[in-house]
């Protein structure tokens, strides 16, 4: 994806605003995984799998035309632990990632494990989904995550460019509060949709989507013709986090991007600038303490 082609689609986003018009913007490899709940009738979990590809990948979520080559890549595993009549109860896997410029690498933007996905399903039924309006905790939580590795995504091609996607984040987690599916609610858990949304709608934590930006557009972008000018953009971003994570230590987006972005950090500095990397690990010891040792083998070269 040119630089041409990002700048158009950020400002067909931010100028038009989300309405159902042109073409599909995902390209979700969805697995449906029932090992655990074993000799159930598969039928269903075959209808699930379908039902939530074409759901993904056939919808229309944006106003914002992508040729088939730029439709946006990730995958989504639902992990099925128990299932009684037509209720299951599984943990989903969402796995975000985008190219980067010029250069034959995907970044990834988004890995995270939501353990609280309870749904009814009956094989081969309609998934049906409005924006403001709670029709079933499957497809609202499908939608949910659908706007939320849009918002990210643009978020890493313009300063605050997936504004548009998180609004949309909000008004879904606003519906939801009349389920009584958990998940949604502020007091449910620290760890789930409610407070994903909340740290990305929240001007306190603006810094987050700073880092989004910086560290894909002006670095990992900027790789294959400007190294050096790359590199120092990356190293210059996590400052974003660090200022984020002295407030707000235990905030869920900063324990995720730790996930996500963790095994890429280390491949980046485990070479270049001593100083870079120096300062690099002294954030990433902070931020990411459970894992300072990993980090600490960057500069000793046992990576």
């Amino acid at each position: 994806m040119n630089k041409k082609t990002c700048f158009i689609l950020i400002l067909l986003c931010s100028l038009i605003g989300l309405k159902n018009l042109n073409s599909q913007e995902f390209n979700i490899n969805v697995t449906v995984s029932s090992a655990q709940v074993g000799g159930t009738d598969q039928r269903a979990f075959e209808s699930l799998k379908e039902g939530i590809t074409n759901f993904m990948n056939n919808r229309v979520w944006t106003n914002i035309k992508l040729e088939p080559e730029e439709r946006i890549e990730g995958a989504m595993v639902v992990n099925v632990k128990k299932k009684t009549g037509n209720v299951i109860e599984a943990e989903l896997n969402i796995a975000l990632r985008r190219p980067t410029f010029k250069a034959n690498y995907n970044t990834p933007l988004f890995n995270y494990i939501d353990d609280d996905f309870i749904f009814e399903y009956i094989e081969s039924q309609p998934l049906d989904f409005s924006e403001n309006s709670y029709t079933s905790n499957l497809t609202s939580t499908l939608a949910f995550y659908a706007y939320y590795c849009l918002g990210l995504y643009f978020d890493s091609f313009g300063l605050y460019g997936g504004d548009p996607f998180f609004k949309v984040t909000d008004q879904i987690v606003t519906s939801a509060q009349s389920a009584t599916e958990s998940g949604w609610k502020a007091f449910d858990d620290k760890r789930n949709r409610y407070w994903l949304n909340e740290n990305m709608n929240n001007a306190s934590y603006k810094p987050l989507r700073q880092f989004m930006y910086e560290f894909h557009r002006l670095g990992l972008d900027k790789m294959s013709t400007k190294p050096e000018e790359g590199k120092a953009a990356m190293t210059k971003s996590l400052e974003y986090v660090k200022q984020v994570y002295s407030e707000r230590p235990s905030l869920l987006f900063i324990q995720v991007l730790n996930d996500t972005k963790r095994n890429e950090w280390k491949s980046i500095y485990s070479e270049g600038n001593q100083q870079d990397r120096t300062k690099a690990v002294n954030i990433f010891r902070e931020i990411d303490p459970s894992h300072a040792s990993e980090y600490e083998e960057i500069l000793s070269g046992r990576r």
